[in-house]
């Protein structure tokens, strides 16, 4: 027996002699939900691309058990590191994610190789990568979303409201059943396998909009493929360089009226799909070869079932005209979101008529003061 091993055979020995007795109980408990979760994450795919934020050990026999499983898994990765090689050199911790939520994409011969990073933000990083030769394209991009504990999001339950969850089954965004209830449990309760179905449906949700908005003619980069962490999609610019943002480009005279244009008629169109962007600004938008592609789409809001749709629409309509108004365009975004909402979102007359009609005589009352005080603000 060696130094190291007798050092860990020490090791073990002492967290055996002063195993608190009172702690076996809730032992047995986390052992019960870290079952529950396996099962889980095998029933949907999870178990090999899985990030989940650890549940802090309660003593010395779990934290040598936790060491040894981070062990294995850097011991997983450098496996596959040797199996597929990127000529893109990530930083120290960005390489496993990174290789973990591309490498479906690998496997279903859709991309061959990472080149670069394009594009860095607080919710997910954008590469180019080398498409596969079945793909007919040269580059193509894809937006992997940071690990949980890296990400930065702000209010996104504003966001989340009226969504329905979303998980990802063979490369398709699937409904969770109304009947799981478990699933649905243990995501309102917050636990380790609810966290993963939330961080999951959230970008299951970008990519069925995306699918719906292409489909739709909304100028935004056609999407090819999704896995748990990642987003595949067209790919705009060339080797050299990546398509700047409008925010980052100064537009020529001409081009300034058919781009605000071409921007409007985008959210209008994804009004009549049901859909407002969440999150539109010139910081969205790229610029290319005198053409717009709107992108970031995980805020996407459905204007049937969440009740701030207007509000977002509001902004983001305020957002694009602002930048617009340095080129001499001098459209009302009050107005302008206004229009776009009675024409494509508003309520139809006869059904809030009816709607109106199962209230009471006091509630219809506090409904129209409520509204007269809206009208005088």
């Amino acid at each position: 027996m060696n130094k190291q091993e007798e050092l860990e055979k020490e090791s073990w020995d002492h967290v055996q002699q002063e195993e608190d007795p009172e702690l076996h109980e809730s032992d047995l408990l986390w052992e019960e939900e870290q079952a529950e979760l396996d099962y889980y994450e095998r029933r949907f795919g999870l178990a090999e691309r899985t990030y989940r934020n650890p549940r802090m050990p309660k003593n010395e026999k779990q934290r040598f058990e936790m060491h040894r499983a981070e062990i294995q898994a850097l011991s997983e990765v450098a496996g596959l590191e040797n199996v597929w090689e990127i000529t893109y050199t990530p930083a120290r911790f960005e390489g496993i994610f990174l290789r973990n939520s591309l490498q479906p994409f690998y496997e279903q011969d859709q991309i061959v190789d990472v080149m670069a990073q394009v594009k860095g933000g607080k919710e997910a990083n954008v590469y180019r990568c080398r498409a596969h030769p079945s793909m007919e394209m040269e580059w193509i991009a894809a937006k992997v979303y940071r690990p949980r504990q890296f990400r930065n999001l702000s209010n996104d339950a504003m966001y989340r409201e009226g969504r329905q969850l979303l998980t990802e089954e063979d490369g398709r965004p699937q409904a969770v059943r109304p009947r799981d209830d478990r699933t649905v449990r243990a995501v309102n309760k917050k636990t380790a396998f609810g966290v993963q179905v939330r961080h999951t449906s959230w970008l299951m949700y970008e990519f069925s909009a995306l699918q719906t908005l292409y489909d739709a003619g909304v100028p935004v980069p056609k999407p090819y493929g999704v896995g748990e962490n990642a987003i595949l999609m067209e790919y705009i610019g060339d080797e050299q360089t990546a398509a700047p943002t409008l925010h980052e480009v100064r537009l020529d005279d001409e081009e300034s009226g058919p781009l605000f244009e071409r921007t409007r008629q985008g959210i209008e169109t994804m009004l009549q799909k049901g859909f407002v962007h969440g999150d539109l600004s010139a910081f969205n938008i790229l610029y290319w070869h005198g053409d717009i592609k709107l992108i970031d789409f995980p805020q996407v809001v459905d204007i049937h079932t969440n009740q701030s749709a207007q509000d977002v629409l509001r902004r983001d309509v305020t957002r694009v005209c602002q930048y617009f108004r340095r080129y001499g365009i001098t459209a009302s975004p009050v107005s302008l979101a206004q229009e776009l909402w009675d024409r494509f979102a508003a309520a139809d007359p006869d059904d809030l008529a009816a709607d109106l009609s199962r209230l009471s005589i006091e509630e219809l009352e506090v409904e129209l003061d409520g509204e007269d005080q809206y009208d005088s603000s």
